[in-house]
């Protein structure tokens, strides 16, 4: 007897085991201010369950490629896919981001900047309370955020993108001004992130930091990607900083 379905064919073994979609795909992903092209044809590749390192000297064109990433920035060529589809706005709610330092409302505590960002994105308080309880916050009752040390405004900046558990964490320069309970924070979260499947993109020049926590390495120069693949890849002897400083000054010869 044969039988049909209206869900399609069967799937196959091969199919309930293909590989998840990336959580990024960049193609040919450029940008141009009045003329000078300052990010030039990158292709990123971020995996699920992975922290993809972003690095680079200052003004190599970082930040513009994330801000277009988060669609912050309309790119001048190429096109972003999140979560193997054509960037949209519906992705982007499942994206947490901190990008270029923390903005924050000074004359609010940490609890109610959080419950401004939970009102505009639909969700409850036990979300402010838990980005809160991650980043070691909970204890700062009233205080205003102007009153925050730089390393508890690192940690505010980042608990507000934690809100939602996004399944993308786009972090922009994180480690700055972190004090050590910030630094230490950031790890566990990184892992945490990456163990239940999602993903984590850290653009940093602190390459301490990120040898403690990529798993991938992407180098921009120039606004152009030198490099791209695994941190084993990278750094084939365990040592970022010089992988780094290598392939850098091979590129300035």
């Amino acid at each position: 007897m044969t039988t049909t379905s209206s869900h399609g064919p069967a799937q196959t073994p091969a199919d309930r085991h293909a590989a998840p979609p990336l959580t990024v795909e960049t193609t040919g992903l450029s940008r141009a201010f009045r003329g000078r092209a300052v990010v030039r044809d990158v292709s990123l590749r971020v995996r699920p369950g992975r922290t993809y390192g972003l690095l680079g000297p200052n003004g190599a064109g970082k930040s513009t490629t994330l801000k277009m990433l988060l669609g912050l920035l309309a790119p001048s060529a190429g096109r972003v896919q999140l979560f193997g589809e054509p960037f949209s706005r519906a992705a982007l709610r499942r994206v947490g981001a901190s990008i270029e330092g923390p903005s924050l409302y000074g004359h609010l505590s940490a609890r109610q900047n959080l419950r401004v960002h939970t009102l505009l994105l639909g969700l409850g308080d036990e979300h402010a309370e838990r980005a809160l309880e991650q980043v070691g916050l909970t204890g700062t009752g009233r205080a205003r955020a102007r009153s925050f040390s730089t390393g508890m405004k690192g940690r505010l900046a980042l608990a507000t993108a934690l809100l939602g558990d996004p399944d993308l964490l786009v972090l922009d320069e994180p480690q700055n001004g972190l004090d050590p309970e910030g630094i230490a924070a950031l790890r566990q979260l990184v892992s945490q992130r990456t163990s239940d499947g999602g993903s984590v993109v850290v653009s940093s020049h602190l390459l301490a930091e990120v040898a403690h926590v990529a798993d991938d390495i992407g180098l921009i120069v120039d606004g152009r990607l030198l490099f791209q693949g695994t941190a084993e890849e990278f750094a084939p002897d365990g040592d970022l900083e010089r992988a780094y400083f290598t392939r850098t000054s091979e590129r300035a010869a």
